[in-house]
């Protein structure tokens, strides 16, 4: 029995309780937050649970706070409804020892629930969800005059007022009648031109196109939904006609047609799906040869604060944002123009006019470089004819081998002086090292292989035909595998044995470029096309369907999931032990992405031995392999889960009397000289 003097006691112990929901009568503690309560709140739980009747269910209990009473509430849909209703409750009376029920099931206006999160402790697995769905709806004033939601019926008709319901933990905004926006109490006018942003440079999907050589001389460029026409002046600064159209900064200029159309982070701005979907026709009706396609893409949480809003959510600014996946961007794209768009990086999508073009521009994304041979021979035969002999140079460390065909009308000089090509080569082959051209065409064997294979993971069902390919590709295969269906056969057994258990790990092991733990293999981005091909074709399968994060430096093959992660770090030269900044995970096996961000943390993931991640020409390889030499003599390097973030390896630094300078290591100037003394002595002790 619970005594007056106990009963206060236990007040007490409700007030100051850290987990729970305290109001002005009671304290609410979900079930799974009992074990953080006090032990004499747990106690009195625990006698008063030997008053209810046998397989009572209970969500929450309720410490009343006037007296001693404990109830059991009973709320079925705690997890999945945002706000559930009340099905059953049981009081216990500890002092009276009196049990009472009552039934809300069949009521046709039962007590709910808000605030969900104040219940349950913060580990608890849907802790965020309950939490981001509270801020949302404190955003837009639903929890405005308390006292008339506490019930289903109170609570439906503030939603109706507001103009919103609830979906999945997330409010949504519903269009007004007028489909644009009403202004009154609980609507949201959205305002699209506010989402247009002034740019230093050269938007990022319009870099991209520059870079990847879509612009020829005489293109010509028109801005879809250009804002402030940024773009515009700068493709034109470069020499290329251009054009653009805006609804609201250009409304008064045409919209022509040209080779390349950008449509740049406009369709997840605009609110009506339908509207959304006629911007995307009307680009792709303007565009002669390559439509760019960008949109936001989720790449970590954007709904903190924010009030979703139809498929999206509004800013406070009143802007519209449609967050899509990445694979659900090239999904949309894909089924609204009936293309397979080609995936250039995170949110960002080439779309071409000439499906033989989209196979080129894909072919050269996975070609990796080949230097031509040195002359190791000098013979005066060769000299006199060096000028001749340098264009069929270019042209077979190009493509792997000498032109045939058509392409001889380029080589008519040198078919004048020798006869044939093979005469002419076999001239180049006595100056330099026949096994360096065999390598070269060895390359571009494996970069077809890539390339199939891949075409091949895309779309399985609908393979790539020869007839898709340029004439010079075509020939390509023809000389390097005999057949198309030679080469396609090879293909498809390299994508067979990725599937198998255990091979992908096996090849990071036997892997000679990069830095291997127990986890992964890590590659610098610049050694990538220097692996083994199964290992490109591996990344191939992540790069070529969701696109290389932008700016990756490094490139992670994890060795126990089917999985590829980007890692980037800015200052990756510039530093000697570089912050990682984000990385950016995709999952093979439904083709998720998972980003993160590290700009503000003051405790990121850092690097060491920058010269394992490289290739030995690498630039500053020399520089790197010093600094590692000297961190492993002074025993830095040691036991790395320690250092492996910021604070650690500062800390490690400290207790080492080290500090950096570029990339080399020195002596602390502030550390105790006889402690510096013994430090040395230990690393005498380990040269012997």
């Amino acid at each position: 029995m619970i005594t007056e003097y106990t009963h206060n006691q236990l007040l007490a112990l409700c007030q100051q309780s850290k987990v729970g929901k305290k109001l002005p009568t009671a304290l609410y503690v979900h079930r799974s937050a009992i074990a953080s309560l006090s032990p004499q709140l747990q106690e009195c739980d625990r006698q008063a649970r030997l008053l209810l009747p046998e397989e009572s269910e209970f969500t929450l209990i309720k410490f009343n706070y006037e007296q001693p009473k404990i109830s059991y509430l009973f709320y079925p849909n705690f997890d999945t409804d945002p706000h559930p209703a009340l099905h059953h409750s049981i009081q216990v009376d500890l002092k009276a020892q009196i049990v009472q029920q009552r039934d809300y099931q069949n009521s046709p206006n039962p007590p709910i629930l808000h605030r969900k999160e104040t219940f349950v402790s913060p580990d608890y697995p849907n802790y965020q969800l309950f939490a981001q769905l509270t801020k949302q709806e404190e955003a837009i004033g639903l929890f405005h005059e308390t006292r008339t939601i506490g019930t289903r019926k109170g609570w439906e008709q503030r939603l109706q007022e507001y103009n919103v319901e609830l979906q999945d933990h997330q409010v949504i905004l519903l269009p007004s009648p007028s489909g644009k926006g009403a202004e009154g109490e609980g609507n949201i006018k959205i305002e699209r031109h506010k989402a247009a942003i002034h740019r230093p440079d050269l938007s990022k999907p319009v870099r991209l196109a520059l870079e990847a050589e879509l612009f020829t001389e005489s293109s010509t460029f028109f801005d879809y939904g250009c804002g402030h026409g940024e773009d515009i002046k700068r493709i034109s600064d470069r020499g290329f006609t251009s054009n653009g159209w805006d609804p609201y900064y250009r409304p008064q200029c045409d919209r022509t047609s040209a080779e390349i159309v950008n449509l740049g982070y406009i369709i997840n701005v605009i609110e009506s799906q339908i509207e959304r979907r006629e911007a995307l026709i009307q680009a792709w009706e303007l565009t002669q040869k390559v439509l760019i396609v960008s949109a936001q893409v989720l790449i970590g949480d954007v709904g903190r604060g924010q009030i979703a809003y139809s498929d999206g959510v509004v800013s406070s600014r009143n802007t519209f944002q449609k967050y899509y996946e990445q694979e659900e961007l090239k999904l949309y794209i894909d089924q609204v123009l009936g293309v397979d768009s080609v995936p250039v990086a995170l949110g960002i999508y080439f779309v071409f006019r000439d499906e033989m073009q989209a196979q080129s521009f894909r072919a050269s994304r996975f070609r990796s470089r080949a230097t031509t041979p040195r002359i190791r021979l000098v013979s005066k035969r060769f000299e006199d004819y060096r000028e001749l002999l340098t264009p069929l140079m270019d042209f077979f460390t190009e493509r792997g081998r000498l032109p045939v065909g058509e392409e001889l009308q380029n080589f008519e000089p040198l078919l004048t002086e020798f006869g044939t090509v093979r005469r002419a080569f076999n001239l180049i082959v006595s100056a330099t090292n026949q096994n360096e051209w065999d390598a070269i065409a060895d390359k571009r064997r494996q970069d077809i292989l890539v390339f199939l294979a891949l075409s091949n993971f895309d779309n399985p069902y609908k393979r790539l035909k020869l007839s898709q390919l340029s004439t010079p590709y075509q020939t390509d295969i023809k000389s390097l595998f005999g057949s198309y269906q030679g080469a396609s056969t090879t293909s498809d057994l390299m994508l067979f044995n990725l599937g198998r258990e255990g091979f992908i790990a096996t090849c990071c092991r036997n892997s000679k470029i990069g830095r291997l733990d127990h986890q992964a293999l890590y590659v610098h981005i610049s050694a990538l096309e220097h692996l083994d091909t199964m290992l490109r074709l591996y990344e191939g399968c992540a790069s070529r369907t969701i696109g290389r994060m932008d700016g990756a430096t490094l490139i992670k093959f994890h060795l126990h999931k089917p999985k590829i992660s980007y890692l980037f770090y800015p200052d990756f030269d510039r530093d000697p032990h570089p912050k990682m900044q984000a990385s950016m995970q995709i999952d093979l096996r439904d083709l998720q992405v998972h980003y993160r961000d590290y700009p503000n943390s003051d405790n990121p993931p850092v690097l060491h031995c920058k010269d394992a991640y490289i290739l030995p020409d690498y630039p500053q390889h020399e520089k790197f392999a010093k600094l590692t030499q000297q961190e492993e003599s002074w025993g830095l390097l040691e036991n790395m889960k320690d250092i492996s973030h910021w604070q650690g390896w500062q800390q490690k630094l400290k207790e080492y009397c080290a500090e950096l300078q570029g990339h080399r290591l020195v002596w602390s100037k502030d550390s105790d000289p006889e402690t510096i003394k013994l430090l040395k002595m230990r690393h005498k002790a380990k040269k012997l």
